[in-house]
């Protein structure tokens, strides 16, 4: 037994560092001079570490910060109104009894069989008739409607006594109250998990800003690594220090939201 966790242990270690090789060189790539980017065998560490290329990422001719600070607007409004609106679904789901309940969940599980590439037109064609296009709005308000969530939350809320619900009724609280002073605090691990998922959709999100958003004013983070990408030439050393810089809020996000997490996950495996 000994012997197997000890390869069971290697075994992982090996993935595991296989899995954030990647991340090490983007870092390592961003702290090289140009020349020493694609020296073979690799090398992590280099001999003389520079920060140039992070000073010029933020205080050059086109400075990094508008694109990030676009990026936090539309992850966190994003974020805020996905987990409100998906516990409120989850809780009429789980707790509100009327006919054709299970089938309208159901069907509305369906949905999340659609690739999303197929609603660009449409959506493009509402947002146009809306006064949104090339505007965060486009990508804010669509974020506040999330299937998974609703799915992820509502299986957290069955696995709450439904006696909770029925004492609360019998002291005349109605499902408002219910919902805001009893079960919210009973989900906090759930919403929590929600919350950082979706920041990280919102943060990540390449297509539909490329999709949606025409001024280079408004562009978010992915969109704006772009601009280290010539015809000719790729400015590697400043695109690694950008993407170096847009890993802090989802790190900072999940040493936050961590405990949430593992108690999430901790308390369905009980349940189940």
């Amino acid at each position: 037994m000994r012997l197997t966790k000890i390869a069971i242990t290697v075994v992982m270690l090996a993935l595991g560092i296989t899995m954030i090789f990647p991340y090490l060189w983007m870092i390592s790539t961003s702290i090289k001079r140009p020349d020493e980017v694609f020296i073979y065998p690799v090398q992590l560490i280099p001999k003389v570490p520079v920060l140039e290329h992070h000073i010029t990422v933020w205080t050059g001719k086109d400075s990094f910060l508008p694109y990030y600070l676009n990026s936090l607007k539309v992850a966190f409004l994003s974020m805020g109104g996905a987990v409100l609106l998906s516990a409120f679904a989850a809780y009429g789901f789980a707790r509100i009894e009327f006919k054709g309940r299970d089938s309208l969940f159901f069907l509305y599980l369906t949905a999340m069989m659609i690739p999303p590439q197929i609603l660009f037109v449409p959506k493009f064609i509402m947002f146009d008739w809306a006064g949104i296009y090339n505007t965060h709005w486009a990508l804010i308000l669509p974020g506040w409607f999330t299937i998974f969530g609703v799915f992820m939350i509502r299986q957290f809320l069955l696995g709450i006594p439904k006696d909770l619900t029925e004492a609360a009724m019998m002291d005349g609280a109605g499902h408002i109250k219910i919902f805001f002073r009893l079960m919210l605090p009973l989900i906090k691990p759930a919403l929590a998990t929600l919350a950082i998922i979706d920041f990280s959709w919102h943060w990540n999100d390449y297509e539909n800003a490329l999709v949606f958003l025409l001024d280079k004013n408004l562009y978010t983070v992915p969109l704006g690594l772009q601009n280290f990408i010539d015809e000719n030439y790729v400015d590697y050393n400043k695109m690694m220090a950008a993407a170096s810089a847009a890993m802090i809020p989802m790190i900072v996000l999940f040493f936050i939201g961590q405990k949430y997490i593992i108690q999430s996950v901790t308390s369905t495996s009980v349940k189940g």
